[in-house]
């Protein structure tokens, strides 16, 4: 489907002027009458007064109602594989040699909004977050897998966003069959990733660059604590630039099975070290009773703010858990707080990390980081710029 024979949708003005500025998402409230389409319908958007705005694709269900694509152009599967190759093209740049786990298209950032793939050594997952594209991910498939190839990729998988068949949450969508797990290589350390199980499409991609920093932060780190370690991918990076002992604290017993094979991939003896299946809050409670001191703290919890309504209280538990990281921490130690809250900006984060939250006043922020190159986003799409990564010494 073209421009030219798409429905056309009239926006408010508010609406307008935020596809103006390349903003992708356009919600239901911003339409001047909403339609009755099926998702995946591609629409042309205008002002109120007629003036041409972009090109998108419905969905029926989710609050955005539109996916912008683009200002002007066709739109059609030509034009969608145009997108996604460009995607794929731009990470020659940003990905070395010694790292085959990295995101091949990160939807909105790209230009082809909602569209997710993640590459794990041989093995390319698919995500679509909402409906807009499901009635063309299959017509997509075979071009996706002969350009995917040519980078060697075997399988292409779609990850399901709940499960169905048992508890695997992929399905083949063109090649080999993939495995449930596979090892990849990640700035040359080994990381096993479960893709039938895990979190994401397997893994937490956009830590990467934070992992390398970890560990190049090991070396003088002798007592190191992963804090909701999940597959221990910051704690195997710790382990490597030289923590004598880490200590792995997650509720998922079953993630730390995973970590323990990423350290023996790596050369490391997991006997060594410590996993924890604990609450964090419990685990810090208890350590702090016995005087246990930390010299190098992560902290990487899931999104306390799923949404705006739960910020004021995301804070608050942000506040807490600084606060109680802050007393397990040595003198002279790092600690690392990430949060991946898109409701919460870097200022917000910044203040829950504060003398009076730390209850001391010995700490300075010396980095602020956040996702790598491969998940690009847009200037004018804050939603996209939601990791952060504070680095506290």
């Amino acid at each position: 489907m073209t421009a030219r024979d798409s429905k056309t949708l009239r926006l408010t003005r508010s609406a307008a002027a935020s596809v103006r500025r390349g903003h992708p998402w356009v919600y239901r409230e911003g339409l001047a009458r909403p339609p009755k389409l099926d998702s995946g319908t591609a629409v042309s958007l205008t002002s109120e007064e007629g003036e041409p705005l972009g090109v998108g694709l419905w969905d029926a269900e989710s609050p955005i109602a539109v996916r912008v694509f683009g200002q002007s152009g066709r739109l059609d599967e030509r034009a969608l594989v145009e997108r996604i190759e460009r995607a794929f093209a731009r990470r020659e740049a940003f990905v070395g040699p010694d790292t085959d786990a990295y995101r091949l298209c990160n939807g909105e950032g790209d230009h082809v909004p909602g569209l997710v793939i993640d590459r794990y050594a041989h093995v390319a997952i698919v995500r679509l977050d909402g409906d807009h594209l499901d009635p063309w991910i299959e017509k997509l498939a075979p071009k996706l897998e002969r350009s995917l190839a040519r980078r060697g990729v075997r399988s292409v998988a779609l990850r399901r966003a709940r499960d169905e068949a048992g508890d695997r949450r992929i399905r083949p969508l063109a090649g080999d069959e993939p495995e449930d797990r596979v090892i990849v290589r990640e700035n040359g350390m080994a990381m096993e990733v479960d893709l039938a199980h895990g979190q994401k499409t397997g893994a937490f991609l956009d830590q990467r660059d934070n992992r390398a920093r970890v560990r190049s932060f090991g070396a003088r780190r002798a007592r190191a604590l992963n804090l909701y370690s999940y597959a221990g991918g910051f704690s195997v990076a710790a382990a490597l630039g030289g923590a004598a002992h880490v200590t792995s604290v997650d509720v998922a017993a079953a993630a730390h099975a995973t970590a323990q094979r990423s350290f023996r991939a790596n050369g490391l003896d997991p006997a060594k070290h410590a996993f924890v299946t604990a609450d964090a809050f419990a685990f810090l409670e208890a350590a702090a009773r016995r005087g246990e001191k930390f010299d190098l703290i992560v902290s990487d919890p899931p999104s306390f703010a799923p949404n705006e309504r739960t910020k004021p209280r995301a804070l608050a538990a942000y506040r807490k858990l600084h606060g109680a990281l802050a007393k397990v921490l040595a003198p002279g130690g790092l600690l690392c707080a990430a949060s991946c809250s898109s409701h919460v900006s870097a200022e917000d984060f910044l203040g829950t990390l504060d003398d009076a939250a730390l209850g001391r006043d010995d700490l300075s922020l010396v980095a602020m980081h956040g996702q790598p190159p491969d998940h690009p986003t847009l200037p004018a799409w804050f939603e996209g710029r939601y990791l952060k990564f504070a680095v506290l010494a």
